[in-house]
């Protein structure tokens, strides 16, 4: 493999993994199960549940999402091990929110991740979430009272369309 084609490797892992924290975030659970293999696989082991198969990825990642009255989540890059066609790395990750149910949510966690290249481009071919830090304290801010409207991203132009 050349130099070139790795860096390119890189780059577009690095996209995908950008893309996937932004469709959580943004609320848009096709987004995020279009980035899996079809029979992709996301696990997390701290509750006991797994998702195979990009229609499963889908409806794990709504009820999962359903749980929250609010969600944050930031994610860190890390490591890429690129072989040919496939890579594996890890991505860190904090997140916090308040659960419908009253409880807060504080954790640090780390993504150990999968990849394969496909004809339309990398995407995840599974995903395994460890959480390594859970803090439940309750939190003492809240969202704002008015939700701000979303940006859309125009890709063909370098500026945000309302």
């Amino acid at each position: 493999m050349s130099d070139m084609r790795a860096v390119v490797d890189r780059f577009e892992i690095e996209e995908l993994r950008a893309e996937i924290t932004d469709a959580v975030m943004m609320r848009d659970f096709d987004r995020v199960s279009s980035l899996f293999t079809p029979d992709g696989a996301l696990r997390w082991p701290h509750i006991d549940k797994e998702f195979v198969g990009r229609e499963a990825i889908r409806a794990g990642i709504e009820w999962g999402q359903g749980l929250w009255e609010f969600f944050v989540q930031n994610s860190h890059p890390g490591v890429v091990r690129l072989d040919g066609d496939t890579a594996v790395g890890r991505v860190h990750v904090q997140e916090f929110g308040r659960m419908r149910d009253g409880g807060s949510h504080l954790n640090h966690a780390v993504y150990h991740d999968s990849y394969q290249r496909t004809s339309d481009g990398w995407r995840f071919s599974e995903r395994v979430y460890e959480v390594r830090y859970l803090d439940s304290t309750p939190l003492t801010g809240s969202p704002p009272p008015a939700r701000v409207p979303a940006l859309r991203m125009d890709p063909t132009q370098h500026r945000t369309k309302d």
